[in-house]
């Protein structure tokens, strides 16, 4: 597996990686990340078509789904600890 790209962004760290034929986005907030992986056969333009994949309405539900994430694991936290 080798990064390929890292897009800068305020909220989260953005990593684009290559391994087995695929693209992996790599979408990391704090202790928590999401992954996306793409064949890079379904891409007509390589890396670009990814760079066009991450646009801001997509950022912005990622950024959503960080915070139900975060709100899911503390509940199960606090579930195991008190």
């Amino acid at each position: 597996m080798r990064i390929i790209a890292e897009l800068p962004h305020p909220d989260f760290k953005i990593s684009i990686l290559s391994m087995n034929s695929k693209f992996i986005i790599k979408i990391e907030k704090g202790t928590l990340e999401q992954t996306y992986k793409l064949p890079e056969m379904d891409l007509t333009d390589g890396v670009n078509s990814v760079f066009e994949l991450l646009d801001e309405d997509f950022l912005n539900t990622v950024l959503a789904r960080f915070t139900d994430m975060l709100k899911d694991f503390k509940n199960a936290y606090y579930r195991y600890n008190y």
